[in-house]
């Protein structure tokens, strides 16, 4: 192959409990990326649609990582040529669902394919992570790992990087208003406290361990039960308008659980079945209404493979 175009989801990070070390991957919303190989040495992005990015390969987020990748790869394989990018981005920067890390799990994947996979997907997630420091200013995994790995995932630890990816139950659907308004990653984060109360951490702990064992255990009551967040939310949920609104909403009609994903505005919900999902975006999008904002809302499958050649 000589050229490849790629489907690049969008995530769900956090997850309530999960935060910096819990994400989804969702079905259907998503870049898409055009990769080639060039004769010219090196990593170009030669097109971007959608949104106002830098073109220049240091500054976008996709170049550092398709960098990271391509100056590691010169000592595992014999590089003759170089490679061109387009972004199509169909996921708003600022909205909580991945947008920095679909383009550079997109990058990664896309000329490690064409190099014929000289890495495994787990070691596209740390080259992917290069990329995000470009938009958040550091290193993180919560959203190239479910979108490079597929399914849920949790990251146990960095050093070394541990990833483990977690299979959805099969009736677990995802539910995502997000508002057209944008809040900063940095933002969302300088609202946080440095440090949390044993008492808040104890309570956090075990909703993550209960997250991750309904998970294993398809037990539907058991996730809905430990999507709490005593520490992160009610830092953050002023920044969203209507969003404990829009959350009770959600739980109020079989929800679950909700919260918000990543670093907001987008308001998640997980679900059992589509029938279900499609009452609680109505119930979601009927409570955001008054805000005047407009808003566009998202009903997935947790997708299972990740970024993908289309």
């Amino acid at each position: 192959m000589t050229e490849i175009k790629i489907f690049c989801p969008a995530t769900i990070a956090n997850l309530n409990c999960g935060f910096d070390v819990m994400g989804l991957c969702l079905d259907g919303i998503g870049d898409e990326m055009i990769i080639r190989k060039v004769a010219q040495k090196g990593v170009r992005i030669t097109k971007i649609t959608g949104a106002d990015l830098p073109l220049e390969t240091e500054k976008n987020v996709a170049g550092v990582a398709a960098l990271a990748l391509y100056n590691d790869a010169i000592y595992r394989v014999s590089i003759e040529h170089g490679f061109e990018i387009e972004i199509h981005k169909k996921i708003k920067a600022g909205s909580g669902i991945g947008s920095s890390s679909a383009s550079a799990a997109g990058a990664v994947f896309g000329i490690n394919e064409l190099l014929g996979k000289p890495f495994t997907k787990h070691e596209l997630v740390f080259f992917a992570m290069k990329g995000e420091v470009v938009a958040s200013g550091s290193e993180h995994a919560d959203n190239v790992a479910p979108c490079i790995l597929g399914g849920f995932t949790l990251v146990r630890g960095y050093n070394p990087l541990d990833v483990i990816k977690i299979e959805s139950p099969s009736e677990l659907y995802a539910v995502v208003l997000h508002p057209h308004i944008e809040v900063k990653t940095s933002d969302s984060r300088a609202v946080l406290s440095p440090t949390v109360s044993l008492k808040s951490a104890i309570t956090q702990w075990g909703n993550l361990g209960g997250l991750i064992a309904g998970l294993y255990t398809k037990d539907y009551e058991l996730i809905g039960r430990s999507l709490q967040d005593v520490i992160v939310e009610p830092a953050r949920k002023h920044l969203i308008p209507n969003f404990d609104l829009v959350k009770n909403e959600a739980l109020k009609n079989g929800a679950l659980g909700a919260g918000i994903s990543g670093a907001g505005p987008s308001i998640f919900a997980l679900c059992k079945g589509e029938t279900i999902a499609n009452t609680i975006a109505k119930s979601m999008s009927d409570a955001y209404s008054d805000t005047g904002i407009a808003c566009d809302i998202y009903i997935s499958k947790v997708n299972s493979d990740g970024t993908k050649i289309i």
